[in-house]
């Protein structure tokens, strides 16, 4: 049985994301989307928050988990019992960042293996810092994110959406 992670801050969730967890899915007999709870972050959205916002779009994958951690990534896949990592690639910097992180992990864990997806080349752009970016100023995120989280988001800002 093959059980992934995909981890991350999902900070706010994107079409990226869920594209990732939709494309991943089917690889796997279970994945688990791993939110980080990073103290050290100054996160838009609480854990609890984000965790509950990707249950919400994920509810129709019978095979997906959401759950949250801190610490060390393959620490808490030892405690699942995981030896696969989702990660998404945008760019050519995305990969030298992500081999790092994924050969360190595979020395920490040597059963680990690391799989990266290229995203879609409709949210090859996209980040959860642009999202927030854009709403921040009243920027219309409905290309970014499920359309359920869009309120929410302007909410952090204290924004209305203006017709949008």
């Amino acid at each position: 049985m093959k059980k992934a992670i995909y981890p991350g801050s999902f900070d706010p969730p994107t079409l990226g994301h869920l594209d990732i967890i939709r494309r991943s899915a089917k690889m796997v007999d279970e994945l688990v989307v791993g939110v980080l709870h990073n103290s050290a972050k100054n996160s838009l959205f609480s854990t609890d928050e984000r965790v509950s916002m990707i249950k919400e779009v994920t509810k129709e994958f019978p095979n997906v988990t959401v759950t949250s951690f801190d610490g060390l990534l393959v620490n808490y896949m030892k405690e699942i019992d995981a030896t696969l990592i989702i990660r998404g690639l945008r760019a050519v910097t995305d990969f030298e960042y992500e081999l790092q992180i994924a050969q360190t992990n595979r020395v920490e864990y040597p059963e680990v293996e690391t799989i990266f997806l290229t995203t879609s080349l409709e949210y090859s752009y996209l980040s959860s810092t642009i999202v927030k970016e854009f709403a921040s100023y009243g920027g219309d995120i409905s290309k970014f994110v499920p359309p359920e989280f869009i309120d929410r988001i302007y909410a952090k800002y204290q924004i209305e959406r203006n017709g949008l």
